[in-house]
């Protein structure tokens, strides 16, 4: 067998989420990788960054126990003890609260929603409902439609959807509720609220991003003698006979290499710059172009440090706030509280200070008491964050029209929206796509 055939040579290019769940499942089938990436740390989307002097996230992230694949991928690199692993509570004080106690599935769920409060009973048995209906039909519906459709068909009240589920969609799809596909929400509450007991979890970091996956993946890699490229940008993917050249530039200025295959696991507007101009691949730069995109914002608001959230994770009632992380328990800034503002909407309008201030009064309305002004606030702004998770939107595949060249990331076609679980499930899929067509040739 050839070697090239039995342990081929890979360029992954991208070193999200999703490219180190793809270079680390290649060199468990024993591929040799080059793990590119245009930035000085790994990470993507979800890194560390330098802020007044601290070391903190671009935007806090929530993963919930249905997230499999990020918990086996934490496993392989050795990062799995950094989750704190607590039951589902959506607290939005003081109008609504919901926790789910540590019992069986489904009762587990039941309980927890005939015992929120905020919303009256029939809202609450509405509710049971909608979870059952969605259940009985496997959570496939017989056509996608917008989120607040699917509400509305299945009568769920206004303070139900006020309360539950829109925040519900526009944490997990980051698409507000009327625009948002119902199928991947339904998605989303398949493997969520209908699982397991232990898949409504929260996984709550208590480390910083860099530190749950990019740095121990890149660890980890580098401990297999595998290359990597920091500081690094890609210029050019040509097909060369049965490989792909590949030409970039980095620290030690611009240089050229011929891989067997290419994994590019960068967002797709940037991927679509990368592929090679062929009309094999109009049909996929016609699905890069027509994605729409959603921002994230993170406000930091830096407090004293005996301003502590009564838990790690609440919901505001807005107008403007969306969710608040107390960063205190998690990585050790006592007094750090992370405001998060998903997809657009009426903070877009606001400069960072008015945003700041609203969110200050927001946080006083929901723990009901006066707070010292913030040392210091600062806002950090994803402006494509996510692509918008839109009914019927056509998402490309992992596999493209030429031989060698794959796609990995967020976006490709997935039950997931653009999550942190979504990206590691399409890396790991891409990876294993690749060595399965690896062994096919070595077999002919």
């Amino acid at each position: 067998m050839a070697e090239g055939l039995s342990r081929p040579r890979v360029a992954v290019v991208g070193a999200g989420w999703a490219g180190l769940a793809a270079a680390v499942d290649l060199t468990v089938g024993g591929a040799r990788v080059s793990l590119f990436e245009s930035a000085r740390q790994p990470g993507g989307r979800a890194r560390c960054i330098d802020l007044q002097g601290l070391t903190l996230d671009n935007g806090p992230h929530l993963l919930i126990g249905a997230y499999s694949a990020t918990q086996a991928l934490m496993a392989r690199i050795g990062s799995q003890d950094r989750l704190r692993r607590a039951p589902l509570s959506l607290l939005t004080p003081p109008h609504f609260s919901l926790r789910l106690p540590r019992l069986p599935a489904p009762l587990h769920l039941a309980w927890g929603l005939l015992t929120a409060r905020g919303i009256g009973l029939m809202e609450k048995l509405a509710a049971v409902r909608f979870m059952e209906a969605l259940k009985a039909r496997a959570y496939r519906l017989p056509e996608d439609c917008t989120v607040s459709q699917l509400l509305q068909h299945h009568r769920q009240g206004p303070g139900l959807i006020r309360l539950l589920w829109e925040p519900l969609c526009l944490a997990a799809l980051n698409t507000p509720a009327s625009a948002a596909s119902a199928q991947v929400f339904a998605n989303v509450l398949r493997d969520s609220l209908g699982g397991p007991r232990s898949a409504t979890d929260m996984l709550l970091p208590t480390c910083h991003l860099g530190d749950l996956v990019p740095e121990p993946a890149l660890a980890w890699l580098a401990g297999r003698e595998q290359t990597l490229h920091l500081s690094t940008r890609i210029r050019t993917l040509l097909p060369a006979g049965p490989g792909w050249h590949v030409h970039w530039e980095g620290p030690e200025g611009p240089r050229h290499e011929t891989f067997d295959q290419v994994i590019l696991a960068t967002g797709p507007q940037h991927a679509a710059a990368l592929l090679p101009d062929v009309p094999a691949l109009a049909s996929l730069q016609r699905q890069l172009g027509a994605f729409a995109y959603e921002p994230i914002a993170t406000v930091y608001l830096a407090y004293p440090p005996e301003v502590a959230l009564p838990f790690p994770l609440l919901g505001l009632a807005g107008p403007v706030g969306q969710w608040v992380f107390d960063r205190g328990p998690l990585d050790g800034h006592p007094g750090l509280l992370a405001c998060v503002l998903s997809a657009h909407g009426p903070w877009e309008a606001l400069t960072p200070e008015a945003l700041a201030q609203a969110l200050h009064g927001e946080l006083e309305a929901a723990l009901g008491q006066p707070l010292p002004p913030p040392r210091w606030q600062r806002m950090v702004r994803e402006a494509r964050a996510t692509f918008a998770c839109l009914p019927h939107l056509d998402r490309p595949a992992n596999a493209t029209a030429l031989p060698g060249l794959w796609l990995a990331g967020d976006y490709t076609a997935g039950d997931y929206p653009a999550t942190l679980e979504g990206a590691v499930r399409s890396g790991q899929n891409a990876a294993r796509l690749l060595l399965d067509s690896t062994a096919a040739q070595a077999s002919c």
